[in-house]
């Protein structure tokens, strides 16, 4: 793709923030294309960080690199655009377990965020109020299997797998695996917390919702799930804290050029 652009995914229907004069709702997805002309890619370099600079030329393939640094690149300027800052200015802190966020004098108090990328193509989450997450996957047939299912999945969701026909069972599993990995995500403890230790649901057709926690059972409250409409073969969720909730997450057909 020539064209550096971004599509707006979705976005709440609450205009709840304005950071420094940008005005944007309480949720915002925007979706990128990682593979990008070598100028473009070599403009988005620039702007990295020098930790972010060494993660990159740490990738023993070309393409990885270049997908990584436009992903990064990309993340700078969409936070740049909201915040009004220059995007090689932006400094990030992380988590224990890795999750980014912005310091504070980059606009860490009133701006969260999150990201996903799979196969050459990025999502963005951002808001103004709550923790989020967010995951992305390409739909693979030999990934999504009973197997692996039983080796991560809760036993309520492995049920459910089992109780669909085999054509179904490729996109529940996925749906499954990004409403748990958005979630865990949003809670900024990744891998950490074992898969099986709460149960999301999964049948195609049915409301994203976390059904239960064994750590917590406020959680399932704490947190509301959305499915978001992608093309192409990939499967997206989002994870956001309850408070506030949004009212909806509306598809928007809106294309702008930010970069």
């Amino acid at each position: 793709m020539s064209s550096m652009s971004l599509t707006m995914l979705a976005r709440s229907v609450n205009t709840t923030w304005n950071a420094n004069g940008f005005e944007c709702e309480a949720i915002q997805v925007w979706r990128a294309y990682l593979d990008q002309t070598r100028s473009q890619v070599d403009s988005l370099h620039r702007l990295l960080s020098p930790d972010e600079k060494i993660r990159a030329s740490r990738f023993c393939f070309r393409r990885d690199r270049d997908r990584y640094v436009a992903a990064r690149g990309t993340l700078r300027r969409i936070l740049g655009r909201y915040l009004d800052i220059e995007p090689g200015c932006l400094e990030f802190r992380y988590g224990s377990y890795g999750k980014p966020a912005l310091v504070l004098e980059s606009g860490g108090d009133i701006l969260h965020f999150n990201l996903s990328h799979s196969d050459g193509v990025a999502i963005f989450a951002l808001s103004g109020q709550a923790e989020l997450g967010i995951d992305l996957e390409l739909i693979r047939a030999d990934f999504a299997t009973l197997e692996i299912a039983e080796r991560f999945f809760s036993l309520g969701e492995v049920a459910a797998l089992r109780g669909l026909p085999t054509e179904l069972r490729v996109k529940a599993f996925f749906n499954c695996w990004t409403r748990k990995e958005a979630y865990l995500k949003a809670r900024g403890e990744g891998l950490s917390f074992p898969l099986d230790r709460f149960q999301v649901s999964l049948l195609p057709g049915e409301p994203a919702l976390l059904l239960q926690t064994e750590d917590d059972p406020r959680e399932a409250q704490r947190w509301v799930l959305h499915d978001l409409n992608l093309d192409g073969g990939f499967v997206g969720a989002l994870a956001v804290e309850a408070h506030p909730v949004p009212s909806e997450v509306a598809t928007l057909r809106e294309r702008i050029s930010l970069l």
